[in-house]
């Protein structure tokens, strides 16, 4: 009989328990199959288990290592920064050169403010949407992720009879208060957004993520983004987009450079910061100056501490020094690896729906040809996702559970002969099992 490959990391856990509510900091990693998994380190492409196992990464922490793991340039930046100093509860230089830089390349950004994670922006723009418009609803899409905080965290649920929606609240202790301050729609539904901003007046602002990635990585049809954005300011409405995922992925611009859209505030985080915890709300001056002005208050003690900035200098500077052949490579790959991942299931008879932009994309067994909201998500079988996921995690390749791929930088076209490789294996082994 084979020894058990996780045995350490079910050690661990079980360990985490007795100290740890759940054995997590962070409820999601309760979801880990087959069970929460523990991590000893990372380099470029890889990661290894505390069992010795070594993974091509796709997780990328949930997305912010598009550098790869332990680039040697953020970490030596961040060695020297930190030497000098953490935390001042002060200003320091690198706060302007950081926010100097990103202001030149950021679409719609004349003013930025730093924090430390995507909820936190989230919560201050809404704050601020609310402050500039003397309104009080957020206008949120199905499917779509601004953080865990009670004023935004609702999506829709079907009926207790399986049919029809509503919007519902997502954790106990969450005030039932927040179902009057934000509106639930389907996205890439522009008529329904007009026909609500239309019977609404409390509505204050519009979120979106310009690629709703956070289910199945759905583009915006054609003409809906523009949309948004003339319903917007036809209504005195604040049009913001949520960048955490998008931002300095898919371009370094993010998805307003990728699309050609402006929001008059954006959220970013993630890959801006190789993996430190850095968020940053953007936006046009007239919608920042109520930060500048204190009619909105925005603090935290840790806002702009000094590895936060060193790292994100480090990587976006990367970024936009490599910019021309970087985003190049990692969309062309991502895009040879979702066309074969896609070839060989069908090869195998299996239906996998395979989409996205490249530099992140979506898997999932349906027999759908495309994905556009998050109600035709139902028809995805998650039971055949849980079997690819988990056979490649087998077989070393490690990918976000519920179908998100993320593409690194440090992806080599050899990586992704190896990955098709091992999918392959995992889709006979699925065909035979069936």
């Amino acid at each position: 009989m084979k020894p058990y490959r996780f045995r350490r990391s079910q050690e661990l856990y079980q360990e985490a328990c007795k100290v740890l509510a759940g054995g997590v900091s962070s409820h999601f990693r309760t979801l880990g199959r087959p069970h929460p998994m523990f991590f000893s380190e990372g380099e470029g492409t890889r990661v290894r288990d505390v069992d010795g196992n070594e993974y091509i990464d796709f997780t990328l922490s949930q997305g912010p290592m598009l550098l790869g793991h332990s680039h040697p340039e953020v970490l030596e930046r961040v060695r020297i920064e930190q030497s000098k100093g953490q935390l001042f509860a002060a200003q320091s230089e690198l706060e302007i050169e950081l926010a100097r830089l990103l202001t030149r390349i950021l679409p719609s950004a004349d003013l930025v403010r730093f924090s430390n994670s995507g909820s936190d922006a989230a919560h201050a723009a809404f704050r601020m949407a609310r402050a500039l418009t003397g309104k009080r609803k957020i206008l949120k899409f199905e499917g779509h992720y601004h953080g865990w905080f009670d004023d935004i965290f609702l999506d829709v649920k079907p009926g207790e009879d399986g049919s029809g929606y509503r919007t519902s609240l997502l954790t106990g202790g969450q005030p039932a208060s927040v179902l009057d301050q934000v509106v639930v729609l389907p996205w890439n539904d522009l008529e329904v957004v007009r026909e609500t901003l239309e019977r609404d007046p409390e509505i204050a602002a519009v979120v979106t993520e310009p690629i709703m990635c956070n289910n199945s990585c759905i583009l915006p049809e054609p003409g809906y983004l523009e949309g948004l954005r003339e319903l917007c300011t036809q209504h005195g409405v604040v049009l913001i987009f949520d960048e955490v995922i998008t931002g300095f992925r898919v371009a370094l611009g993010g998805a307003q450079e990728m699309l050609g859209v402006q929001a008059d505030l954006s959220i970013y985080g993630k890959a801006m910061a190789s993996g430190f915890p850095l968020s940053l709300v953007a936006g046009k001056r007239p919608f920042m100056e109520c930060l500048a002005d204190g009619r909105v208050i925005h603090a935290g003690t840790m806002n702009a501490n000094i590895p936060v900035l060193a790292a994100s200098l480090a990587s976006v500077e990367i970024l936009n020094r490599e910019r021309k052949e970087l985003y190049p490579r990692i969309t062309r790959l991502g895009r040879r690896l979702m066309e074969g991942l896609h070839k060989r299931a069908r090869a195998r008879g299996l239906s996998l729906l395979v989409q996205g932009p490249g530099p992140m994309f979506h898997t999932g067994f349906t027999s759908l040809e495309s994905i556009r909201n998050l109600r035709q998500c139902a028809d995805y079988d998650m039971g055949l996702m849980d079997e690819l996921a988990f056979g490649l995690l087998r077989r070393g390749v490690r990918i976000i559970g519920r179908g998100l791929w993320f593409v690194s930088a440090a992806l080599t076209g050899d990586d992704v002969d190896t990955v098709l490789k091992t999918a392959d294996q995992v889709f006979e082994e699925m065909t035979r099992r069936s």
